[in-house]
């Protein structure tokens, strides 16, 4: 199956949100809601049908296309090679930014990590890709974790701030990583499945999420934030980034560079939860006796898309 057969035009008819809600509230004016795109994880394995150059060449050429900027958060064990070095250099030269996303990709709520640890693992990924133009101190943290007690989130913040680093903190949340092994397993099955349930199915998902995001942003500060969404480099988005681009746009999002996003105050602030971390707006609500009650944790997983992934 060649491309085109992959990037075919579904009619984009996309489901209301679906769950979570927080308290209505007025809807932010189409004009002022941003996002910008930020993805994870670049790597340089093969999937079904497009090595990891393709899928690389596939995503860069539709933000070319729309002219849309991303932050790549960089995993360093997942680029630690000659061809990751290639994908990292042709993300830099098309004029993207990359951004530390720890070497280990360890989870920051596990007892066994430290501060120490999170300073290696902050050095190791920094020494791959400081060299390149597009690099910029901002550290995002795996799976969204930002330590598990007071003393070390506190701790881990000191790491951050003795090395130069601000959090490269994301506002709307989303599990297209789960999507994503949904559709490579599907595929390894079964080559010549339709991906047309896929596309449906991701771009509902991405959309009622943002929605999700933004109403609860408002709810927290009374008016609408620049977000960051996250996304991941992989074979979902290199087939429907574009179509999730106009998609958003189509809602009433202008897509924004990722530092205009970042320059927002929002992202001075603190939250005080513990566990620390999660969606940075889902951490400010929680801090609110208003919304806590409404929320979920862990904000985004699998789990929560069950029916959706069983329908695919």
């Amino acid at each position: 199956m060649d491309r085109r057969g992959f990037l075919f035009a579904c009619a984009s008819s996309v489901v209301a949100c679906r769950s979570n809600r927080p308290a209505p509230v007025p809807t932010a004016s189409a004009g002022s809601r941003r996002v910008a795109i930020t993805m994870d994880d670049p790597n340089a394995a093969d999937t079904p049908h497009y090595s990891h150059e393709q899928r690389n060449r596939f995503i860069l050429e539709q933000l070319a296309a729309r002219r849309v900027q991303v932050m790549l958060f960089v995993c360093g064990k997942r680029i630690d090679s000659a061809q990751g070095a290639r994908l990292l250099s042709e993300f830099n030269a098309a004029g993207h930014l990359l951004a530390n996303h720890s070497y280990s990709h360890g989870n920051y709520d596990d007892p066994a990590k430290s501060d120490q640890t999170l300073a290696l693992d902050i050095a190791q990924c920094e020494a791959l890709i400081a060299h390149l133009p597009g690099f910029r101190r901002r550290f995002r943290f795996p799976f969204l974790k930002e330590g598990e007690t007071l003393q070390k989130r506190d701790a881990l913040r000191d790491v951050l701030r003795m090395r130069g680093y601000a959090n490269g903190r994301v506002t709307i949340d989303t599990s297209d990583w789960a999507y994503d092994d949904r559709l490579v397993a599907r595929l390894t099955a079964d080559p010549t499945i339709e991906l047309a349930p896929f596309r449906a199915a991701y771009l509902s998902h991405m959309l009622d999420r943002s929605r999700y995001y933004e109403r609860l942003a408002s709810a927290v500060t009374g008016h609408s934030i620049a977000h960051t969404l996250l996304l991941h480099h992989n074979l979902l988005n290199a087939l429907f980034l574009g179509d999730l681009i106009d998609a958003l746009k189509h809602e009433g999002f202008r897509i924004v560079a990722p530092e205009e996003a970042f320059a927002d105050p929002v992202f001075t602030l603190q939250p005080a939860t513990i566990p620390a971390g999660e969606s940075l707006v889902w951490a400010l609500a929680h801090g609110d006796a208003r919304l806590r009650a409404g929320l979920r944790y862990p904000g985004e997983d699998d789990t929560y898309e069950a029916d959706a992934l069983g329908r695919l």
